[in-house]
């Protein structure tokens, strides 16, 4: 059932995620092409509280399409789970009126969302913006794309010089619950290991491992460790790990929040225009408490409660197989 909504805010927040930008441009101008007042909320859920709610233009939104981070800024808000800083946020909307809220961003952020719009009946859409893919309901959020084409393009260069002097290179990666930026760019680099949250591998099976390369002699050896597997980051890893190799002199790289950074690829400025059309388009018809996503090629309507369903979402099992049997 369509809802003659007035005015809609849009806002980001947690972790910032290329690909952001192109979705608020999306919401603000198809908000605008259907006859409502836009607005952006500063700085997340802490501008909701602030008030610094500003409205907006289709010009407001000119020449963001290639950019990174976010225009709307974004903030960790822990004033927003209590329950004043709710009520305040809620008054500030209701004073201007504003009856429809797009909400960018990752885990925390639903979460945010789900427990505003049950308590205040808020007209919520959540967009997935986060580079760790770690919702459930979409097969890519936002980001993440172009942290994987950013992770790769930095392991491609530690290849040469590895490869120039017999290294072995443990690279730790984005990933506190989730392993996904990190079983792609093992394959996509041809890594010849991977540690992961979600799937335990033992430092004697990554040894026997990297024995087996050695013994082939392969001149160069890279380890991809996600940042949450359960043997800590890869500094500790490759302490445990370095003793058991005189043939190779073992470095260490933490690419850190260089994944988060850069212009976002051409699949992340397509999916954010898609999500924010979709997500305007969603709260017009009536929806509420649903997170828009990709499935498949088609955008699809998921609850906020299922999105943060951790249990639905799953690592693709052919490229778990493929780190073995490619990199051998």
């Amino acid at each position: 059932m369509k809802q003659d909504l007035k005015n809609i805010a849009v806002l980001t927040s947690g972790g910032d995620a290329p690909g952001m930008n192109a979705c608020i441009r999306a919401v603000i101008r198809t908000g605008i092409y259907h006859g409502k007042n836009m607005f952006g909320v500063m700085q997340g859920y802490q501008g909701l509280i602030d008030n610094n709610i500003i409205p907006m233009d289709a010009r407001s939104v000119s020449n963001i399409l290639h950019m990174g981070g976010t225009i709307l800024k974004t903030a960790r808000c822990l004033a927003f789970k209590e329950e004043a800083g709710m009520e305040l946020a809620f008054k500030n909307l209701q004073e201007k009126e504003i009856d429809g809220l797009v909400v960018i961003g990752g885990d925390g952020t639903f979460t945010g969302a789900k427990r505003f719009g049950e308590k205040y009946n808020i007209n919520v859409i959540g967009v997935p913006g986060t580079i760790d893919n770690d919702l459930s309901g979409s097969d890519f959020t936002l980001g993440y794309d172009t942290a994987i084409n950013t992770v790769i393009e930095a392991i491609d260069k530690i290849r040469d010089t590895a490869d120039s002097h017999d290294r072995l290179f443990f690279i730790e990666v984005m990933g506190r619950d989730s392993g996904c930026i990190a079983l792609r760019t093992a394959v996509a680099s041809g890594a010849e290991a991977v540690l992961l949250p979600e799937r335990e591998t033992s430092l004697k099976e990554l040894i026997t491992k990297l024995k087996a390369g050695a013994s082939t002699k392969k001149s160069s050896s890279i380890v991809i460790v996600s940042e949450g597997n359960k043997y800590g980051g890869a500094y500790d890893i490759a302490k445990s790990v370095k003793r058991k190799f005189t043939h190779y002199d073992t470095k260490v790289t933490i690419l850190g929040h260089l994944q988060r950074g850069g212009s976002p690829s051409g699949f992340d400025r397509i999916l954010g225009s898609r999500l924010g059309y979709a997500a305007v388009n969603a709260l017009i018809a009536g929806e509420s408490m649903q997170m828009v996503g990709l499935y498949g090629n088609a955008i699809k309507l998921t609850s906020l409660e299922d999105a943060l369903n951790t249990h639905n979402y799953k690592l693709e099992s052919d490229l778990l197989e493929m780190t073995h049997v490619l990199s051998i």
